[in-house]
């Protein structure tokens, strides 16, 4: 089966989106972003340098603060504070993971609701819960997104997700059920995930664990969307052992180059629909 690619999807969206900059510029809006990044960690300051590339591209403005590993909570807060009180600012993200020291929840929730392109504050997630949303967090995005493109409609499907974390499991979950898709979540307290994958329709994995999920764990027509990013010898791995679930006849998101694209691009999305309604 043929892989699922993340480029052309992701540059469909990048090319709506610098049509919606045009836009909001026309209208004298100049959507305009920024990124907190604290300490040294490396993919993240891979992602960042990404991020910001491709908001250029689309015209977005994009400004990088970085701070040093050892920043305390109340510098940071108050960085984010000052950063976000800039009228012109439409979108604000906190690059994750932060340094073990400080307390993620309580600094992503000092973000403005309204500027949390990442949407990641309890504001917003609650949005989620309540189908309120103004925007939707970006990787679920992308893995909605995915399934667009190849016109897959979650209503009455089959979905086994592999880890529930904030930025991507629990978010999608409730996208999903909110879609009437029958959701299955496996944490690594489940016993029987194997069983639970292969009733699946769609599997979506996020646990940043190379080879989680095997080709004896997916059924034939089965679609498997990779949302992990594992690092081994300083080379890039998902969750999915594609070869494998490729040779099983099934389709899948490759890593690198599949759901990371479209997540940059939902990010930008987001940030241009932030913009319109500071109107």
């Amino acid at each position: 089966m043929p892989k699922l690619f993340g480029k052309p999807i992701a540059e469909s969206i990048l090319a709506t989106t610098a049509q919606e900059v045009e836009l909001c510029k026309k209208e004298g809006i100049a959507p305009a972003m920024a990124v907190i990044l604290v300490g040294e960690d490396k993919p993240s300051h891979t992602y960042v340098r990404k991020k910001k590339e491709a908001a250029e591209r689309v015209g977005i403005g994009c400004a990088i603060y970085e701070l040093p590993e050892h920043v305390t909570q109340d510098e940071l807060l108050a960085t984010l504070q000052d950063i976000q009180s800039n009228p012109h600012l439409h979108g604000l993200i906190v690059q994750l993971p932060l340094p073990k020291h400080l307390d993620t929840n309580t600094v992503l929730n000092a973000i403005d609701p309204k500027k949390d392109i990442d949407c990641l504050t309890n504001v917003n997630l609650g949005k989620l819960v309540m189908k309120d949303e103004l925007i939707i967090p970006p990787t679920p995005g992308a893995v909605m997104s995915v399934l667009e493109s190849i016109n897959i409609e979650p209503a009455g499907k089959n979905v086994t997700i592999i880890g529930v974390g904030a930025l991507v499991g629990k978010p999608l979950a409730i996208i999903l059920m909110n879609k009437r898709a029958s959701v299955t979540t496996c944490n690594s307290a489940t016993r029987d995930t194997k069983e639970k994958c292969l009733a699946a329709d769609i599997i979506v994995t996020g646990v940043g664990k190379k080879d989680t999920l095997r080709g004896d764990m997916v059924k034939k027509d089965a679609i498997v969307i990779d949302t992990g990013v594992d690092f081994e010898d300083g080379k890039m791995y998902g969750d999915v052992h594609v070869q494998e679930i490729d040779e099983k006849g099934a389709r899948v998101t490759p890593t690198p180059g599949g759901i990371g694209p479209i997540t940059v691009a939902r990010l930008l999305y987001n940030t241009v629909v932030c913009a319109k309604s500071s109107k």
